[in-house]
């Protein structure tokens, strides 16, 4: 019974470390730690139950953890994120933009921005693609 305890403890101890990794290791190896517990309880002795640790561990590591990561890395998508999902988008010309300066509205709101080409001026109402973001300054260029 006290194996059995000791191995309940061990599993519990590496699955709540496993909230400071968040690599499936230590989690894998607190299953195996709970299969010794259950190895324990049915009567194996330290060397069985540590056995049984030292199986399922691996079996876990092997072919439990891959498809967890699987799983978790397919739930994550790719899209752009912040300024960068604006790349590529459309704006209306609010105040004149030239090499210098000027304002664009970009999906409800307001940015300062720069024509891309310096020596471009785009007029107020003009439609516009957003080429990339410097700092809060969208260089644009004109659609018409």
């Amino acid at each position: 019974m006290t194996a059995a305890v000791i191995w309940l403890i061990v599993g519990l101890a590496l699955i709540s470390a496993e909230v400071l990794s968040g690599e499936f290791v230590l989690l894998m190896l607190g299953g195996g730690a709970f299969a010794a517990a259950v190895a324990a309880l049915l009567g194996l002795p330290v060397l069985g139950s540590a056995l049984v640790f030292g199986g399922a561990s691996v079996l876990l590591l092997f072919a439990v953890r891959p498809a967890l990561r699987r799983r978790l890395d397919r739930g994550i998508s790719a899209h752009a994120m912040h300024t960068q999902a604006l790349v590529g988008g459309d704006g209306v010309v609010v105040d004149r933009v030239d090499g210098h300066g000027g304002r664009v509205k970009i999906g409800g709101d307001v940015w300062s921005a720069k024509a891309l080409n310096g020596a471009e001026v785009i007029e107020p109402g003009v439609h516009v693609t957003i080429v990339t973001i410097n700092g809060a300054t969208a260089m644009v260029v004109s659609k018409d």
